[in-house]
């Protein structure tokens, strides 16, 4: 069903409901005077609250930065979302949304703000057609989603729980040691400017030797100094780490997109992302970077934990083109990885190479859930770690860490680590963090964004990490350790059998 909204209506109802602010119940008032649109008489229907929500949803600012706006309109992204927009609401005749991006792009010119209202009086139209049955089908579909997030919660808490291994490695932690990170640049033929680099290596004469090295590439919008914590943890437990800055899609590049300099970066950064990639490890085996360790641990956070797996041979399946149209025919909000997905198809990857002395994967907040749907169907044969949260609506963990772990070829070690409440900001430490549990960053991340009680969150994770290479390191099988409550956190490291288990109910 569509239902027809005239715009010169709808602007006169909103006029009639900006006159008295001391009317609270406008029934009466709206059966005086002349008479009124069908449109206005089935919107006084409502009730007072619902009518005075309405106004203020039409009124607020749709556009708050016009710099910003123009370029997220005209980057894949921003594009791919007004499309399925125009799906729901559409001007006459036009299903395209062409109309509403010209006219949007035309107010952006005039006007530092744009409202919703201030939007649909200016397309050259009379009428939106707002299509309920697509409507209500989208909002059952994020209803589903949401029940199915809860669902594995619920099963989650119903999984056997063994005896904790009482042999399991220590983990050495000095969350006030002081930075011991060294500034590094080398040149590279992919970028103008020298590729920074930070890194960090074993000094405390209590570390353990350890034979392996990890890169930390950061994710969206991520630099260094959001996994310093990591990193600091990681080599006081004996690994030299090398953590990446990827120019372009970093926290410049975020913030240049905040002003309107530059469209949002997408999948398109992944081809220069993997030649970073290779620069380091090229530096390592020319002998420009010092580190000891012989085989090298890939890790990243989301973008990063994606560059990982294609750098380690991971290429998307075919038919992902027919697995986007379907899944942005049924866009979903509580799955936004879909869309930078689902931009892969246009985007050519390097030929593969294969990196020498790949040891393992370790993935936080990691997605891939349309590029790999089968089983297997990655062809990554290493050990495999993935992280993720249950407050995670960007890379959902039902829907993407464990299939990811599916998609691995079987290998004892891999797991999957499911911390509740944990977002896909938690493992992002921003500045002020230590003090309090929102930070002041370039994201502005609040607890919505960040979930509950980061800095535990990260310490689990941190020390979950640690266990996974020390025992991949000595080549011991991880025991299965679940719901060990730790500063009030419930979290669940799942094999792969009890993966396939909680996919399978």
């Amino acid at each position: 069903m569509s239902i027809p909204i005239p715009i010169k209506e709808l602007d006169e109802w909103v006029d009639e409901m900006s006159i008295p602010e001391s009317i609270k119940d406008l029934s009466d008032w709206a059966r005086e005077g002349e008479k009124k649109s069908e449109l206005s008489s089935w919107l006084n229907l409502l009730d007072f609250e619902s009518r005075t929500g309405l106004v203020k949803v039409l009124k607020a600012p749709l556009i708050k930065n016009r710099s910003m706006a123009r370029q997220i309109l005209r980057s894949w992204l921003g594009r791919q979302l007004l499309d399925e927009v125009s799906d729901l609401v559409r001007l006459d005749d036009d299903k395209s949304g062409q109309s509403v991006f010209i006219t949007l792009e035309e107010l952006l010119e005039k006007q530092p703000q744009v409202t919703t209202i201030d939007l649909f009086q200016a397309l050259p139209g009379e009428t939106i057609y707002f299509d309920l049955d697509g409507f209500l089908k989208f909002a059952n579909r994020w209803r589903a989603e949401l029940k199915n997030q809860q669902k594995l919660v619920l099963d989650l808490g119903r999984l056997s729980l063994p005896s904790k291994n009482i042999s399991e490695p220590q983990v050495f932690f000095d969350d006030y040691q002081e930075p011991s990170s060294k500034h590094k640049a080398i040149s590279v033929a992919h970028r103008i400017n020298p590729l920074q680099l930070e890194i960090w290596r074993p000094s405390s004469e209590m570390s353990p030797k350890r034979s392996s090295w990890i890169v930390f590439m950061p994710g969206w919008g991520g630099t260094p100094d959001h996994f310093r914590w990591l990193a600091r943890l990681l080599s006081y437990n004996g690994w030299p780490v090398v953590l990446l800055e990827h120019p372009g899609s970093d926290a410049k590049a975020v913030q240049e997109l905040l002003e309107g300099k530059r469209p949002a970066p997408g999948a398109e950064v992944l081809p220069i992302r993997l030649s970073d990639l290779e620069s380091v490890l090229l530096a390592k085996k020319q002998g420009e970077l010092d580190l000891s360790g012989t085989k090298v641990v890939l890790m990243g956070h989301s973008l990063g934990a994606l560059t990982a797996f294609l750098a380690a041979g991971a290429t998307p399946e075919p038919g992902l083109d027919s697995r986007c149209e379907k899944a942005l025919d049924a866009f979903s909000l509580t799955n936004l990885s879909q869309l930078l997905q689902c931009q892969m198809i246009d985007v050519q990857l390097p030929i593969d190479k294969k990196i020498s002395g790949l040891g393992a994967i370790v993935g936080i907040n990691s997605f891939g859930g349309l590029l790999w749907p089968s089983i297997g169907g990655s062809n990554i044969s290493m050990p495999v770690f993935l992280a993720g949260g249950t407050y995670d609506l960007i890379t959902p963990a039902l829907t993407e860490q464990l299939g990811l772990l599916l998609s691995t070829k079987i290998n004892l070690l891999n797991r999957v680590l499911l911390i509740e409440g944990a977002s896909h900001f938690s493992p992002v430490r921003v500045q002020g963090q230590e003090l309090k549990a929102s930070g002041e960053d370039l994201f502005q991340l609040g607890e919505a964004f960040v979930g509950v009680k980061p800095l535990d969150v990260q310490r689990l994770l941190g020390k979950q990490i640690v266990r996974f290479l020390d025992n991949y390191e000595s080549n011991k099988g991880l025991n299965l350790l679940l719901n060990e409550e730790q500063n009030d956190l419930n979290f669940y490291i799942l094999n792969r059998s009890t993966v396939e288990n909680l996919l399978s109910n």
